[in-house]
């Protein structure tokens, strides 16, 4: 099939953007296109007006400002894992990517794009989940930032109100040395999750200080684990520690679909959290 007939906007600004935001009622934003384009094809969405932040200025690349990577909402995935200060600052994001589609998916996918479409199987929300990512958002009254906690609102629906755009994404990162793993089942490479599971762990002296778990694929928005993160805290970096906390996985409120049930991805979940930790564990300076 072919998109529906729309009209076309290309601004260069922000602010051109959320002008044409508030003008238009029934509008979609194009970035990277990965989502949106299938979706018009198939006529899942039959938009009005559909504005194109291609060509918008000032909405890629990555900062890192010394405690936080600030990364524009344009940034293309494919950039993300080439940045540098990516794969020194946040090592787990390029090793989670690997995972989303092929090559060309990533060239064109941005990060920004990911977060708004908000599939609760993409890997991008869930890595943002687990680094506590705050989401800045302009929109006629000005800016605001939003915790990635409060960003998902619904089923594929953020926290993001009609006229207002996604200009920047904040990922604070662990100190140098912190373990890192991500770890996710699909039916095949490439396909969207059906648990994706991302570690961090900060470990001193052979203790656990500071832990982190997020779910992703489980539910309409990734989980965090704070149960587990809580119990392993102060604990040895061991086997048998990952596993508790992994068990803790097994409880957590999952959905059914067409192809797995609700108890498949909570086995699963717990499966994959305890690979995501031991990856975690051997990576973190000074770990057992």
């Amino acid at each position: 099939m072919k998109p529906a007939p729309f009209i076309y906007h290309d601004p260069a600004t922000p602010e051109e953007a959320v002008a044409l935001l508030a003008q238009h009622e029934d509008a979609k934003l194009l970035a990277g296109g990965q989502s949106l384009m299938p979706m018009l094809n198939m006529r899942f969405v039959v938009p009005d007006h559909v504005i194109d932040l291609n060509n918008v200025a000032g909405l890629s690349g990555v900062t890192d400002t010394g405690e936080a990577l600030q990364i524009g909402a344009m940034t293309r995935q494919r950039d993300l894992m080439r940045d540098e200060a990516v794969r020194a600052r946040t090592p787990i994001i390029p090793e989670a990517l690997e995972n989303v589609g092929h090559f060309q998916t990533r060239n064109r996918g941005t990060i920004g794009g990911s977060l708004c479409h908000l599939d609760p199987a993409a890997e991008l929300p869930c890595l943002m989940a687990v680094y506590d990512a705050v989401l800045t958002a302009h929109g006629p009254d000005g800016a605001r930032e939003i915790p990635f906690a409060e960003w998902p609102l619904a089923y594929m629906i953020p926290t993001l109100g009609p006229d207002e755009l996604l200009t920047t994404i904040r990922v604070p990162y662990w100190g140098a040395g912190h373990g890192y793993g991500f770890v996710e089942f699909a039916r095949r490479h490439g396909d969207f999750a059906i648990i994706a599971v991302a570690a961090l762990l900060e470990v001193e002296n052979g203790t656990i200080r500071r832990a982190a778990i997020s779910i992703g694929g489980a539910d309409v928005r990734p989980i965090r684990l704070a149960e587990a993160e809580t119990a392993l805290v102060g604990a040895a970096p061991n086997a048998e520690t990952f596993k508790a906390a992994a068990e803790i996985a097994r409880g957590i409120d999952a959905m059914s679909d067409a192809y797995v049930t609700s108890a498949y991805r909570q086995r699963l979940a717990a499966t994959l959290t305890e690979r995501a930790l031991v990856k975690a564990g051997e990576r973190a300076n000074g770990s057992a």
